[in-house]
């Protein structure tokens, strides 16, 4: 029997050429096991189921098996203790078959606790320490050996007796759970123990944490009968809802000749004024303590305490239900109304105490009326602006100059921003009558420069008339305190007669960019609204109406509905009587004219297009493709025509607002859209180039 349990359990084999005996769970040659060889599973088995063959560390990923247990831990070297039961919590992790051991913390016991084992596979006591645990070796009510160390396993959670019963495992009912005899023993005598002193356990967590950062504010007044002037001051109050506390700050005026103190009452429950004074030191008291005995016994006394507080002094303090709009408090002795609150405490009151009339106490003079600052006349050394400002303060600062305006009125690609009118001088000398200039006013500082044109045969040098600046409106005193007018632009239209540095001028035509920027910004400039103008025109022409058609039809003899500017002209100014100016006559033809409708060479219009995007090194066709595909919703192709001028303009393209309208329209289709592809590979001067110069086809 001996030699063939012995054969049974061992084999021969071979290691270096040696010949030895070998464990019995070696396989055979291709690892096919033996004859009469059973191989123990390293790793726990479990059951296949229904769906993939996934492997336990990914089936059971962060699926852990949790029991109830303890242990006896003998106590040598203490009488009054033999041995002790620590609880503990014993792990095993399905993934990896790996334990851990962890006993929880009590407050107080002396013992470090924590992870007693950490997590690893722990082997299987001897003989059997070259195997390890498994899911096979835990059940409830058994006992395991972990490192000589027995722990007796009393129950587990829901969720272990639910996947130990799929596994197959007959669960044994919960065992007892003992107690520490110790820890039993020590309860009992401090439950028989009574307090040196009494206790009494007030509890205030709950209002803290409920009203924890809530905090009334109230504004308050205290009128000091002792300061030498009797003026009020200003104080806020704070009541803090989570300990039902008050501080008090005072607020300093400016110059006061008050030192700065940081507060005026320190954060603390306010008593109440008593009708008898304050009370002496130890007469309030938190506890209160009856000398049962007396001195009847050896001159010692038995206290215990008083639950009825019989005797107790009761002091009351200041609550929320005490602060109110107009109420008086007396702080340590000093009356002080509350005269307003903020909005957080309106709103407490009117939630808790249905309070609705915060009508504030006024406690403040009216403040006296502001001085008017005057200032000294203009002396006549630098600009008036410069002169003003050393009138402000001590530190000499120069002029602010209106910077926003300046970004957004300056010149930016097409965009001159800059008014240019004709002008002629008003004058009787025939030498002055046939001079013109070219007047051009910069939006983006107000100011105004002249040129003058050049003229053969006159004698008069042409040029630079008047450096660009500022020029005063005439008729100003000069010395002066007030600030001086200067021109703007609602001052320049056709018709106007301006006089600048003693040179009268009248403005008798202006160029297409004034006409349709002052046409463009009809808020800015009322003698190009046209709105305005017909109204005006209504209220003058209506009650003439009739003899108005028998101008016009006169005017008409060919009854073609078109007559030419110049009659239309002194027909508007013959019916106005001189009520409107040149500008809004001008501004009512541009209205009513008929535009000639010409055909343009494409070809022609894009080859100036290219090359002055070509000249400004504009290459971002690209972005202004992906720019119209986003914005194409539809993914038809087609966009407005509005939307795609808005699209280029936001490019900042350098094309003329006439130009590019002209392009656009030119690539429009029958629905008014833009082909905007064609568009941008028109414009693309890179790939598709076209010559500068083509000729123009003109018609016979």
């Amino acid at each position: 029997l001996g030699k063939e349990k012995f054969h049974k359990s061992q084999h021969w084999g071979f290691c270096n050429n040696v010949a030895m005996l070998v464990a019995e769970d070696k396989p055979g040659i291709g690892g096919e096991p033996l004859p009469d060889q059973k191989l123990k599973p390293e790793y726990s088995v479990f059951p296949k189921g229904m769906g993939s063959d996934a492997p336990a560390w990914v089936a059971f990923d962060k699926q852990v098996l949790s029991f109830d247990a303890y242990f006896e831990e003998e106590v040598p070297d203490k009488n009054q203790e033999l041995y002790r039961i620590r609880h503990c919590k014993i792990y095993f992790y399905l993934e990896d078959d790996t334990i851990q051991v962890i006993e929880p913390q009590v407050k107080n016991s002396g013992i470090t606790q924590g992870t007693i084992v950490r997590r690893h596979r722990i082997p299987l006591p001897p003989p059997h320490e070259d195997q390890f645990y498994t899911i096979d070796h835990f059940n409830i009510n058994i006992e395991v050996i972990l490192y000589a160390r027995r722990y007796k396993i009393i129950d587990c959670d829901q969720f272990t007796k639910n996947f130990l019963r799929k596994m197959g495992v007959r669960l044994n009912p919960p065992a007892y759970r003992p107690d520490d005899p110790y820890t039993k023993e020590r309860q009992k005598i401090l439950e028989s123990m009574k307090p040196l002193r009494p206790y009494e356990r007030i509890d205030t967590l709950k209002q803290f944490l409920e009203h924890d950062g809530q905090v009334l504010r109230f504004f308050c007044v205290w009128d000091d009968p002792e300061s030498m002037f009797h003026d009020p001051r200003e104080l806020v109050l704070h009541y803090y809802l989570s300990d039902d506390t008050i501080d008090i700050k005072e607020i300093i005026p400016v110059n006061s000749g008050r030192d700065a103190v940081p507060l005026f009452l320190r954060r603390d429950k306010l008593p109440k004024y008593a009708p008898t004074g304050l009370y002496q030191p130890g007469t309030i008291t938190s506890r209160t303590v009856l000398n049962v005995f007396g001195k009847l016994v050896g001159n010692r006394g038995r206290y215990i305490l008083d639950n009825r507080k019989t005797g107790a002094v009761h002091q009351e303090f200041y609550r929320d239900s005490d602060l109110k709009i107009g109420a008086v408090i007396n702080v340590w002795g000093r009356k002080i109304i509350l005269c307003d609150c903020d909005e957080f405490t309106k709103e407490y009151y009117r939630t808790k105490y249905g309070i609705e009339d915060f009508t504030p106490v006024a406690y403040k003079a009216p403040p006296p009326p502001k001085p008017e600052k005057t200032f000294p006349p203009y002396t006549g050394f630098g600009s008036e602006e410069d002169s003003l400002c050393s009138c402000m303060g001590l530190l000499l600062k120069p002029p602010q100059k209106d910077f926003r305006k300046f970004m957004e009125k300056d010149r930016s690609g097409t965009e001159s921003n800059i008014l240019r009118f004709l002008a002629k001088l008003v004058t009787d000398s025939p030498i002055d009558k046939d001079r013109k200039f070219i007047i051009s006013y910069f939006l983006s500082d107000d100011t105004i420069s002249i040129f003058e044109q050049v003229q053969q045969n006159t004698g008069i040098l042409g040029g630079k008339f008047l450096e660009r600046g500022r020029i005063k409106k005439p008729g100003q005193q000069l010395f002066k305190s007030e600030p001086s007018e200067y021109f703007k632009a609602q001052d320049l239209f056709v018709g106007a007669r301006v006089c600048f540095h003693g040179h009268n001028f009248l403005l008798v035509d202006a160029d297409e960019y004034t006409f349709n920027y002052m046409e463009k910004h009809t808020n800015e400039f009322c003698v190009a609204d046209i709105g305005i103008i017909l109204k005006k025109l209504k209220d003058t022409a209506e009650p003439r109406s009739r003899e108005i058609r028998q101008v016009f039809a006169a005017a008409d003899p060919e009854h073609s509905k078109v007559i030419e500017y110049e009659p239309f002209r002194n027909l508007i100014a013959s019916i106005t009587d001189g009520a409107f100016s040149e500008h809004e006559i001008i501004t009512l033809g541009r209205y009513y004219s008929v535009r000639e409708e010409y055909e343009m060479d494409l070809h022609f219009l894009l080859a100036v297009a290219q090359e002055q995007l070509k000249k400004n090194s504009f290459e971002n066709f690209e972005q202004l493709s992906a720019v119209f595909l986003y914005n194409d919703r539809e993914k038809c192709g087609v966009l407005p025509h509005e939307m795609c001028r808005t699209i280029c303009k936001s490019f900042k393209l350098p094309l003329a607002d006439d130009d590019l309208q002209a392009l656009l329209t030119m690539f429009e289709d029958d629905h008014k859209q833009v082909e905007y592809k064609k568009f941008v590979d028109g414009l693309n001067w890179r790939e598709n180039q076209i010559p500068a110069f083509q000729t123009i086809k003109v018609k016979p």
